[in-house]
């Protein structure tokens, strides 16, 4: 923690207030500022000055590109705004997600079946949504899956993305959650690349450590790249984890990449079965394309739902409407700032994979034209998912009578029924009406009155309304801190104690990695300065039953 640097000075940002460090990395440090209008807490991520002579300041600027491109998306962090600082940094403003990564809450507690397959259902649709815009992530993993305040999860940390080609072997990667073939001595990245990655990021949330980790053991980087090429996968120690979603986790972590799952929505469609096999609410996959291509025979009804993608320029104040131009992604990729990107769609699936054509491929429709001056809606749940509007099914043709052929004009209009039958028909029908209804009078008034039963309880009763605060748990407040000896003391408070509570906290590391996070029973922590300047960490109190609050950040200068 040492060797670490400490973080610049946070941009004086016009319209926003500086309130606190939230991390730092290699190349941009994270802030928390507050934005005045619209009033709300923002994450600013922030390009080191060092850092604007190389190339990093295109590799910055295709991030906001391409987090602009697809932020629309439920399972993708929101990018509000790009631009430059009075002092020359480049900057994003993005959604802020202040509860833990997932990543903490797996170190933490265990996390469940149905979760996990929640969140990688979801997390697999947002990477299909960037694979159908030619985009590959290449750094899925627990930490860059943020959870947004509806308890969603949030794709992140599009640092490295690159175009579907994947040949870039001068980006960084993450060894724990990477596929053998990026380790080779020309590392190529595909699509099936990134579904290595989703599986070993849902692998990871139901073990708790990353695939190939061997608790207690040698873990260093040689050591998990070794294990990767060339170890089987290690069954999940969970009984509740049924072999069933170990199968579709080994298939995505298949050392071959064409023995995996052709693309991050199969493998989400895996997973919905393992749902529907656990009697689970199925989780439906949100897909926005923009270039569809021909409508196909729908078979998954809700579980798949493709919309158009709304192209954000980062450039631009977000209250500037929706465009369906690609010209924002060439900008990080060498094809000129104005450059639009343009593509055979006709059959085209991502890293050159033919198009799915099976029974259950995903059904695509045209995107649904936006009005410019509409609001792009980027929160969306899945009770309240927007969708462009169902084609009415046309009404088939009537059979051809076995007497003769069917007539050589579709529309020739039927010959004009008599108004006279008409008539006769309207006045029987109302003689038939007026007699039933007498008969039906007489027989109430000669049939003896019926005793009043009580209340009768139907198998369609209601449930109970559900209490939306029954499983709130307030997070911790803020006491004080103590400084000596080169060590503070943090003190916090419970707001609302529970008999068995404890508290879960983890040091913020100033190079934007993850440090253990710890449990202890007592509302204070000691925790070393390590000679640096100022020490932060976030606490979350934690239920006998395992669930947590809201992380609160506290943190100390001298």
């Amino acid at each position: 923690m040492s060797a670490k640097r400490a973080p610049a000075a946070p941009p004086q940002l016009p319209g926003f207030s500086y309130v606190q460090v939230l991390g730092s990395g290699g190349f941009a440090d994270v802030y928390l500022y507050e934005q005045a209008l619209p009033r709300r807490r923002v994450a600013v991520k922030v390009l080191l000055a060092e850092k604007m002579t190389s190339g990093a300041v295109e590799q910055f600027q295709a991030e906001a590109n391409v987090m602009a491109m697809l932020s629309t998306h439920p399972a993708i962090v929101t990018i509000y705004q790009a631009g430059v600082a009075e002092d020359g940094r480049s900057y994003l403003v993005m959604e802020y997600c202040s509860k833990p990564n997932l990543q903490v809450r797996a170190r933490s507690a265990p996390i469940s079946v149905a979760e996990a397959l929640r969140v990688g259902i979801q997390v697999a649709a947002a990477v299909e949504t960037a694979h159908r815009a030619g985009i590959l992530h290449r750094d899925i993993k627990p930490a860059n899956i943020l959870v947004t305040e509806y308890n969603r999860p949030a794709l992140t940390d599009f640092g490295i993305a690159t175009t579907a080609d994947g040949r870039d072997p001068s980006a960084g990667m993450s060894i724990p959650w990477s596929p053998p073939e990026s380790f080779a001595d020309t590392p190529e990245f595909t699509v099936q690349s990134d579904v290595w990655a989703l599986g070993a990021t849902v692998y990871n949330l139901l073990a708790g450590r990353s695939p190939f980790e061997v608790p207690g053991g040698r873990n260093g980087g040689a050591d998990l790249i070794r294990r990767i090429e060339s170890e089987p996968l290690a069954r999940l120690e969970r009984p509740d984890a049924p072999a069933s979603l170990f199968q579709v986790l080994e298939r995505a972590m298949s050392k071959r990449p064409l023995d995996r799952f052709e693309s991050a929505v199969a493998f989400a469609r895996a997973l919905q079965k393992v749902q529907i096999e656990l009697a689970h609410s199925v989780t439906p996959i949100d897909i926005l394309d923009d270039a569809p291509p021909v409508e196909e025979q729908e078979e998954d009804g809700e579980l798949t739902r493709v919309r158009g993608i709304v192209s954000i320029d980062p450039h631009t104040a977000p209250a500037a409407g929706p465009t369906w131009e690609r010209s924002a992604l060439a900008a990080g990729f060498g094809t000129g700032p104005d450059a639009t990107v343009q593509r055979d769609t006709s059959g085209w699936a991502p890293g050159g994979a033919p198009a799915d054509t099976r029974a259950d491929a995903t059904v695509l429709r045209p995107p649904t034209a936006i009005p410019p001056a509409a609001p792009v809606t980027s929160e969306v749940d899945e009770g309240t998912m927007l969708r462009a509007p169902q084609r009415t099914a046309a009404t088939p043709a009537a059979t051809p009578a076995a007497t003769g052929p069917a007539p050589a004009t579709a529309t020739t209009a039927p010959p004009a029924r008599s108004r006279k039958g008409l008539w006769i028909g309207i006045i029987a029908a109302a003689v038939v009406a007026v007699v039933v209804v007498g008969a039906v009078l007489v027989a109430s008034a000669l049939a003896p009155p019926a005793e009043v039963a009580g209340p009768q309880e139907t198998a369609t009763t209601a449930p109970e309304p559900q209490d939306p605060v029954a499983d709130f748990i307030a997070a911790p407040e803020k006491s004080d801190h103590t400084m000596r000896g080169g060590k503070v003391i943090f003190r916090w408070v419970n707001p609302d104690p529970q008999e068995g509570d404890t508290y879960v906290w983890q040091r913020v590391r100033l190079d934007g990695g993850e440090a253990a996070a710890e449990n202890v029973a007592k509302t204070s922590v000691v925790v070393p300065l390590d000679g640096d300047t100022q020490v932060c960490i976030d606490v979350s109190v934690r239920r006998e039953n395992g669930a947590t609050s809201d992380a609160t950040r506290l943190c100390a200068s001298s």
